[in-house]
């Protein structure tokens, strides 16, 4: 008859262990707890997002974005966006987990909450940013003018994006206010009937567009929008390349001029250039 061999008992065992597994043991259960703390934990980071498109042809949040008085103003077909980005409240705790999340989804950026809100203060950034839209409003109206030759003492432009600050809006604002008065300049709409989305300032006396930031986050909200064409600074090409949304196509800007001449090619034809 063969019998069983009789088992040590649980502390036996454990005493039996040698001293340096007890502490690789005892390591462990530290390290883990450390990685539960810092998970539930808040960081100073901001998350931003894709944000709101409005069609500066057309109406946003119930208001005409584009008032114009003191010349004739045209039916336009098609869509000019301006695009922008959102971000999470300062007040908002963002886990070690949302932030590694964010980092691996294409459709986030996870940044330092000063880089967004200066010095913590969400007063403080909503003021700048409405600063900045005035701004960006006024130079957009004056390239649109100097390229039409027309003078803002005859006609006026007022710009109504709600809540939308920054000075991002100027490139396509000063498009859509060109093709509300003379559209392509053969009695046809600068969009030839596409829904374009774009980013960039501009600079009234030159028409010069410059870089704004967020652009491979705004043309995942541009692409959601039905947008096929997205008008990108230069400058930042190589940022919107990145994790591009299937069937938008990025075309390098520089100029106002740039951008009306890229728009006439795509209505006849002409050769386009690309990121």
């Amino acid at each position: 008859m063969s019998v069983a061999p009789k088992l040590p008992s649980a502390s036996k065992l454990s005493d039996a262990l040698p001293s340096k597994y007890r502490a690789v043991a005892l390591c462990g259960v530290a390290v883990a707890a450390l990685f539960a703390v810092a998970a539930l934990a808040p960081l100073p980071y901001t998350l931003t997002t894709p944000g709101v498109t409005a069609d500066a042809l057309a109406s946003f949040e119930g208001n005409q974005v584009l008032t114009i008085t003191g010349a004739p103003v045209r039916q336009t077909s098609g869509s000019l966006r301006v695009t922008t980005i959102s971000a999470t409240e300062p007040q908002t705790s963002i886990s070690l987990q949302q932030a590694i999340s964010g980092w691996l989804d294409p459709k986030v950026a996870v940044l330092p909450r000063e880089a967004v809100y200066p010095q913590g203060n969400p007063a403080k950034a909503n003021q700048e940013n409405a600063q900045q839209m005035t701004q960006a409003q006024d130079s957009a109206t004056t390239a649109a003018l100097n390229y039409l030759h027309l003078s803002a003492d005859q006609v006026k432009v007022t710009v109504d994006l709600g809540a939308i600050g920054g000075p991002s809006g100027g490139q396509m604002l000063s498009l859509a206010i060109i093709d509300k008065l003379s559209g392509n300049g053969r009695g046809g709409d600068l969009t030839g009937g596409r829904n374009i989305a774009g980013t960039g300032t501009i600079d009234g006396a030159t028409g010069e567009i410059g870089p704004v930031g967020g652009v491979s986050l705004k043309t995942w909200g541009a692409s959601r929008d039905g947008a096929t064409v997205f008008l990108v600074p230069r400058g930042e090409c190589s940022e919107a390349k990145v994790n591009t949304p299937p069937g938008l196509r990025l075309i390098p800007v520089t100029t106002l001029t740039d951008s009306l001449n890229v728009l006439t090619a795509l209505d006849t034809g002409g050769s386009v250039p690309s990121c």
